[in-house]
């Protein structure tokens, strides 16, 4: 007798080349028959996974969805080379991600400071633009009414508000303005609004997976540590700091207001059947991605991207084995001592 699959949905945190550790995390359970992965809300990179990850799935089964997700990195590694943001010999002598001591780097961190990409990027070339199109056909996406579940989340520059399009609507245009970082790229125009990277509202949110039916088990893919081991004191670590804070601050409101509707429905000031309990998992590496600064995220090289990987499966596999036979039953991720 078949055993009856254990459902996720997945959320899934931007974070640049970090996103290679999701790559990781999806290459994992897309490798385990006891999971199928109803639905996935992903921003900036973690939208590049979803929406790769949900095509693959549509086309051809969990297969299908590791083969374009290797693709896809790939591709984004190839491009990478292409361009001026390198590490240096003494990156990789010191540390397998960070470019801190990359001259490119540095200058293109100082003229982002002084010039807008409508200055140095007139022409608005974005190479994951046709990465992404060419590994996801949009239209058969939009069309496979079977497959998981998609939602893309961006941030409306002019109202400040959170766009989250569901597969419908996603586009290559829409998985661009969910990672479009307005120092880099001009804001993504879509149907009279724009549109800066969605980590500034939602990073990622969980509500589109709240409000869609089905499994209550939600497993959230961390990129940007929420702790960290000690005081930044250097320019450079507080920056880096920062940066991390900004991003996981949507995340841990939404946290707190979902620990508040538990604690309603522990003591019964809630209809359960009307407010159905939501089960958080999580899969981070926090200890290994807080040693990596901001300027980690913009490397391309494949070295990186893979060790990145193979962390994000070593971190999955771990989940399994610990919490498998949690899902559908519990939370396995105490929300007021990780978020509040």
């Amino acid at each position: 007798m078949t055993k009856k699959k254990k459902s996720l949905k997945l959320a899934l945190q931007g974070g640049g080349a970090h996103g290679a550790f999701t790559w990781g995390v999806l290459d994992r359970l897309l490798d385990d028959d006891r999971i199928e992965i109803e639905a996935l809300v992903g921003t900036s990179a973690g939208a590049m996974n979803a929406a790769v990850a949900a095509y693959g799935l549509g086309q051809g089964g969990p297969a299908k969805a590791k083969e374009l997700l290797e693709l896809f990195w790939r591709k984004s590694s190839e491009a990478g080379k292409k361009g001026p943001l390198q590490p240096s010999p003494i990156d990789k002598l010191f540390s397998i991600g960070n470019m801190d001591f990359s001259p490119m780097y540095h200058f293109f961190n100082s003229l982002s400071q002084v010039m807008s990409p409508y200055q140095l990027n007139p022409s608005n070339m974005n190479p994951l633009r046709d990465i992404i199109a060419e590994v996801v056909d949009f239209e058969a996406l939009r069309a496979n009414q079977a497959a998981a579940k998609l939602f893309i989340c961006a941030t409306n520059v002019k109202n400040g508000r959170i766009r989250v399009f569901n597969r419908d609507e996603v586009t290559p245009d829409a998985v661009m303005a969910s990672a479009c970082l307005p120092f880099l790229f001009q804001a993504v125009e879509i149907d009279g609004n724009h549109y800066w990277d969605g980590g500034y509202c939602g990073n990622p949110p969980i509500f589109p997976l709240i409000y869609e039916k089905g499994t209550s088990d939600i497993l959230i893919v961390q990129i940007n540590p929420v702790n960290i081991p000690e005081v930044p004191t250097t320019a450079a670590a507080i920056l880096d700091r920062i940066n991390t804070l900004s991003w996981n601050s949507s995340l841990m409101r939404e946290m707190r207001a979902i620990q508040f509707v538990t604690n309603l429905l522990d003591t019964n000031e809630l209809n359960r059947e009307k407010y159905p309990r939501v089960f958080i998992h999580s899969v981070d590496a926090e200890e290994t991605l807080s040693k990596f600064s901001v300027s980690s995220k913009l490397n391309p090289d494949w070295d990186f991207l893979c060790y990145l990987r193979d962390l994000g499966r070593e971190k999955a596999e771990s989940f399994l084995a610990s919490h498998y036979d949690d899902l559908g039953k519990a939370s396995t991720t105490d929300i007021v001592a990780k978020f509040m």
